[in-house]
């Protein structure tokens, strides 16, 4: 593989994103059409790299020992990639039909190109300092969009985000300090922490995994989340599905696995510590989800609660467990995406935003919730839809695990699951079956979306399914690198 191919996948969409703030298109189509040929040029270059043998690996510069810039591609960062290549341009296209009315697109484009170099350049980070820049500049990028409808409530969750982020960092920043000061200054590999883990490490370890945590939306650092669903849709399902929440996710596992010594934390009190967090996470987002009346705030905590799926199975610290957790974190993508891509076009097409005007919608935008009811079919885990096949492998490796937090997380995901039964199936049941809930005066100006953001939701029905059936192979996938580790069994 050649290293040059990383920089430049990241710098096109990075730089030609920053230049849209000086161009200022007057007409939306030419705008239309650089923001496709910027991201699709981004998108195929990464996967020309994903494809490539090897890793490669290119250092940029130095400005200290341990603070090298350095990009390289190894499995891990090869799999989120795939993810993130994959399903931005899906969101492109339906962002132009969602946002052909909006005065600031010029604007809104530049910010969300921007977004897609700074998540590329996550996936292809070396070192634990390069990937906290990426992770950042991702942050610097999101906010504006985040903010973008620039109302009171938009600017108010923009700030809540960047507080929460900013004091993230802050922890993530110490936990990088400690692991230079400990050496720990090369590129990513397995247990590269030597010695003891002792009571200070523990510590820096946990203020990495609830630094990186916020963006992971691990409670109590999950207020954040559901507030930026004020953003437009497109940028809440990459928010809630790929980019932010998922770097969060991405970030924990580089610094448990590649980072950290995980022979040693594995057993310890902050392996412990980081579980009970997760298990209460996994319960609380679907207690809240069935709770909550807005729609886009109702998935935002199943996002809240899916992703500490992920985080269970990484923090179990065995093959098994991370495996699992990588598949739900592909899986949960496509799910997550497509039910916030169906709730903005029926907010998008209705103007409306709670759960209680669904009722009958499904008549007047059939595809829109067909599309939706595979999401929840999916998302709460009934075969042979993509979620059912990760959370049994979650179950799994729980019980492969043995531990009484295994037990406890395999307890809670079974709890999860019938929360999530029941908060995403209410909305199928008001959408196809509404009873004698007279809703029509809600929904009379709501008709089916525009092709171009029916596109993306079809061909992620039709994932959901495909990708459960065929989850083998992608799970064979994900053991052709995480079973080269050599982290579970080493002396």
């Amino acid at each position: 593989m050649s290293p040059v191919l990383l920089l430049i996948s990241i710098l096109i969409p990075v730089v030609f994103g920053a230049l849209m703030m000086l161009i200022r298109f007057k007409k939306t189509e030419p705008m239309r059409i650089y923001v496709l040929a910027v991201t699709m040029a981004a998108a195929i270059l990464a996967w020309t790299a994903i494809v490539s043998p090897g890793d490669g690996s290119i250092s940029l510069f130095e400005l200290g020992e341990g603070f090298s810039f350095v990009l390289r591609f190894d499995g891990l960062g090869k799999f989120f990639a795939g993810i993130v290549a994959t399903l931005w341009p899906m969101t492109v296209l339906y962002a132009y039909e969602y946002m052909k009315h909006d005065k600031r697109q010029n604007t809104f484009f530049a910010f969300f190109t921007m977004a897609f170099g700074a998540t590329l350049g996550v996936t292809m980070a070396g070192n634990m300092f390069t990937m906290y820049c990426f992770y950042e500049m991702l942050t610097l990028s999101t906010v504006p969009l985040v903010m973008h409808n620039m109302d009171r409530k938009s600017v108010r969750a923009a700030k809540t985000y960047f507080a929460f982020s900013i004091g993230g960092a802050a922890f993530a920043f110490a936990s990088m300090m400690y692991l230079i000061n400990n050496h720990v200054i090369g590129l990513f590999a397995p247990y590269a922490l030597k010695g003891h883990f002792d009571a200070a490490t523990q510590i820096f370890f946990l203020m990495g995994f609830f630094g990186f945590g916020v963006k992971a939306a691990v409670f109590p650092l999950d207020a954040w989340l559901p507030k930026a669903g004020v953003a437009p849709t497109p940028v809440t399902a990459l928010l809630h599905a790929v980019a932010v929440v998922k770097s969060g996710v991405f970030a924990i596992i580089r610094l448990t696995y590649y980072a950290f010594n995980v022979r040693t934390l594995n057993g310890s009190w902050a392996q412990t510590v980081a579980l009970c967090f997760v298990c209460f996470t996994i319960v609380y987002g679907s207690a809240r989800a069935l709770k909550e009346n807005h729609f886009k705030r109702r998935l935002a905590y199943s996002t809240v609660a899916n992703l500490s799926y992920i985080l269970f199975g990484v923090m179990l610290l065995t093959e098994a467990g991370l495996q699992a957790g990588l598949l739900h974190m592909a899986f949960h993508a496509e799910i997550k995406i497509l039910a916030f891509f169906c709730a903005g076009a029926f907010i998008h097409m209705s103007g409306k935003e709670y759960v209680t005007d669904l009722n009958g919608i499904g008549k007047k935008m059939p595809v829109t919730f067909i599309c939706f009811t595979v999401s929840a079919f999916a998302l709460t885990g009934i075969p042979p839809f993509s979620g059912f096949v990760s959370k049994w492998n979650l179950l799994s490796a729980a019980g492969e695990a043995g531990t009484p937090m295994a037990y406890i997380g395999a307890a809670a995901v079974l709890i999860s699951a019938l929360l999530t039964a029941m908060y995403m199936f209410t909305v199928c049941t008001r959408a196809w079956f509404p009873g004698k809930t007279d809703n029509t005066e809600a929904i009379a100006g709501a008709k089916e979306t525009g092709i171009r953001m029916l596109i993306p939701m079809v061909i992620l029905a039709v994932a959901l399914l495909v990708t459960g059936l065929f989850a083998g192979q992608i799970m064979d996938a994900i053991k052709s690198f995480t079973g080269g580790l050599t982290i579970y069994n080493a002396a």
